[in-house]
C-alpha cells in the first residue's frame, strides 16, 4: 500500500487508487490525440474546400454556358451533352484540360462510329447493348488508347444504342456538344474566369510544406525528451504524405497550363517555373526527413547519445521548411530559409563533435542532405548547395552529405 502526503498529514493510498491514477493518465493522453486528429481533420477538409472553389466556381459558369450556347444558339432542344463535356474537362486532372478536350472528342467519335455501326447490323435491345459496350473498351484498348477514351467511348456507345430508338440523328447533335463544352470549358478557364496560379500554388504547397515542418519540430521535441512515442507518430505521419505532395504536384501541372493558355497569367511563366523546379527537391527532402526521423527513433531506442545541438538541428530545419513556403508564397527571395537550412547543419556538425552514435551520425547526415534539398529548391544550383553544406558544417570528421548506407558503421568523410 503506497503513503503520500497530503496538507501536512500523511494518507494511505490503495494500489486501486494508483492504478485508477494511471489510467485518467492514459485516458487523458488518447483524448488529448482524438482532438487534435479531430482539429487536423477539420482543418483538412475545410482547405479542401478552399482548393477546391475555384474550380466549383468554374465548372459553374463552364456548364452555364455551354448549356445556354447548345439551346439558344444552336437550337438543341435536349442540351444534356454540352454542360456534360465541360465539367467533364474541367473535372479532368489539373493541368490535362486541353488534353482531355482532345480526348473527349476522339472518344466521342469512337464510341459514335462503334455504336451506329453495330446499331446498324444488329438493332437495339438489351444484349446489343452489352456487346456494343464490350466491343467499344475493347476496341480502344486495342487502338492503346488512354483510360479517358475508353470510358468516353463506351458511354457514348450506351447513348447511342439506348437513344436511338427515341431521337432521330443523335451523332452529329453528341459531336457539335463535345466540341462545345470542351471548348467552352477551356475558354472559361484561359480567357473568363482564369485562376490566379501562384495563389494555387500557395494553396496546395501549404499542407506538404507545413506537415514536413510539424513533423520535425515533434522529432527536435522527441529528441529532447527521448520521447520514442512523439518520434513514431511523427514518422508515420510523415509517411502519408503522398496525398499533399500529389496534390503540389498536380497544382504545378495545373499552374503551368493556366500560364500558357491564359493571356491574363503569361507575366506568372518565371515564378512558376520557380516553383516548378523546386517540386523535386521538396520531395527529396520530405523522404530524407523521413530517414531522419527513423534513425531518431532507433537513436532512442538504442539509448544512443543526444547532444544539445542535434535537436536544435532539427528545429532549425523546421524553420527553414516555413521560412520557405513563407517566401515563396509572398514572392520574396528565399534568403531566411536558406540561412536557417545553413545554421540547421551548423547545429549539426557541433553535435558530430559532440559525439554521436551510429544512428546519431545517419541523423546528422540527413540533416545535411535535407538542407542541401532545402538550398536546391530555393534555387541554388546543386553544386553549390554542396559547397555551403560543407563550409557550413565545418571542419569536422564529418558524416558524407548524401544518403549513409543503413547497414555499415559510423560514416567517414
Amino acid at each position: 500500500m503506497a503513503v503520500t502526503r497530503e496538507r501536512g498529514r500523511i494518507r494511505r493510498v490503495r494500489p486501486r487508487e494508483l492504478v485508477a491514477d494511471v489510467d485518467s493518465a492514459r485516458i487523458a493522453e488518447a483524448m488529448e490525440q482524438v482532438r487534435h486528429i479531430s482539429k487536423a481533420t477539420l482543418h483538412d477538409r475545410l482547405h479542401r474546400v478552399r482548393m477546391a472553389t475555384g474550380l466549383a466556381v468554374q465548372a459553374g459558369l463552364a456548364a452555364l454556358l455551354a448549356y445556354l450556347v447548345s439551346h439558344r444558339l444552336l437550337g438543341n432542344p435536349q442540351p444534356v451533352f454540352a454542360p456534360i463535356s465541360a465539367v467533364g474537362t474541367l473535372a479532368a486532372s489539373v493541368g490535362q484540360r486541353f488534353r482531355r478536350t482532345v480526348e473527349l472528342i476522339l472518344g466521342v467519335a469512337i464510341g459514335v462510329a462503334i455504336g451506329d455501326g453495330l446499331v446498324y447490323v444488329l438493332g437495339t435491345g438489351a444484349w446489343q447493348l452489352g456487346l456494343v459496350v464490350t466491343a467499344a473498351i475493347l476496341l480502344t484498348i486495342f487502338a492503346g488508347a488512354s483510360v479517358a477514351i475508353v470510358i468516353q467511348a463506351a458511354a457514348t456507345a450506351v447513348l447511342i444504342v439506348t437513344l436511338s430508338p427515341s431521337t432521330m440523328n443523335l451523332e452529329i447533335p453528341r459531336f457539335v456538344d463535345a466540341f462545345l463544352g470542351g471548348g467552352v470549358a477551356l475558354l472559361v478557364t484561359a480567357i473568363l474566369l482564369p485562376l490566379n496560379p501562384l495563389r494555387v500554388l500557395n494553396r496546395a504547397a501549404r499542407p506538404a510544406l507545413d506537415l514536413l515542418a510539424t513533423q520535425l519540430d515533434a522529432t527536435a521535441e522527441g529528441l529532447r525528451n527521448r520521447d520514442r512515442a512523439r518520434v513514431q507518430r511523427a514518422l508515420d505521419r510523415l509517411r502519408n504524405n503522398k496525398s499533399e505532395l500529389d496534390t503540389f504536384v498536380e497544382a504545378i501541372d495545373g499552374a503551368k497550363e493556366t500560364a500558357t493558355l491564359s493571356p491574363a497569367r503569361w507575366h506568372r511563366r518565371n515564378e512558376l517555373t520557380h516553383y516548378a523546379e523546386a517540386a523535386e527537391p521538396i520531395d527529396r527532402a520530405m523522404r530524407n526527413s523521413g530517414t531522419l526521423i527513423r534513425r531518431a527513433v532507433t537513436l532512442i531506442e538504442d539509448e544512443e547519445p543526444v547532444p544539445e545541438p542535434m535537436p536544435d538541428a532539427v528545429d532549425h530545419l523546421a524553420e527553414a521548411v516555413r521560412l520557405l513556403r513563407h517566401e515563396f508564397a509572398v514572392g520574396d527571395e528565399p534568403q531566411q530559409a536558406r540561412e536557417r537550412s545553413l545554421r540547421a547543419v551548423s547545429e549539426a556538425g557541433r553535435a558530430y563533435d559532440e559525439g554521436v552514435g551510429f544512428s546519431g551520425s545517419v541523423v546528422v547526415a540527413q540533416v545535411r542532405t535535407a538542407a542541401s534539398d532545402l538550398l536546391v529548391a530555393s534555387g541554388i544550383e546543386q553544386e553549390e548547395a554542396n559547397r555551403l553544406i560543407r563550409q557550413s558544417f565545418g571542419d569536422h570528421n564529418a558524416p558524407p552529405g548524401g544518403r549513409p548506407e543503413p547497414d555499415g558503421g559510423r560514416p567517414k568523410p
